[in-house]
C-alpha cells in the first residue's frame, strides 16, 4: 500500500478482532477496524482518521488494503461502517470481496 503522510498502512489482529492502522512517531493516526464473524466473513465497523492526515485518502486507502487482504485470504467483507459502505458504493471494482446480502 502507498504511503500517505510518510506511513504505511499495517494490518493488525487479535482474536476476532483486526484493524487496518497508519501510525507515525508512537501516535495512531488512522485506523479501520474489524470484527471476524466466522472463518470467512470480516464486519468493518469503523473508520477513523485524524484530521492531520484529512483530504489524503487515507480513509479509502485503509478499505482498499482491507480489500486487497480480503482477496489474497479469500475473507468476504461486511461494511457497516458509514464511511466503509460510501467507499463500496462509489468503487463497483471492490465489489467482489462484499459478503452476499
Amino acid at each position: 500500500m502507498g504511503s500517505p503522510s510518510g506511513a504505511s498502512i499495517a494490518h493488525e489482529e487479535r482474536g476476532h478482532r483486526g484493524a487496518f492502522v497508519v501510525d507515525r512517531d508512537g501516535a495512531r493516526l488512522a485506523e479501520m477496524t474489524y470484527t471476524r464473524a466466522g472463518a470467512d466473513l470480516v464486519i468493518i465497523d469503523h473508520t477513523e482518521v485524524s484530521d492531520a492526515l484529512r483530504g489524503q485518502r487515507v480513509g479509502q486507502q485503509l478499505v482498499e488494503a482491507a480489500v486487497g487482504w480480503a482477496r489474497e485470504t479469500g475473507v468476504k467483507l461486511l461494511p457497516l461502517c458509514p464511511f466503509a459502505r460510501s467507499v463500496f458504493e462509489r468503487h463497483a471494482e471492490l465489489h467482489d470481496v462484499l459478503a452476499p446480502p
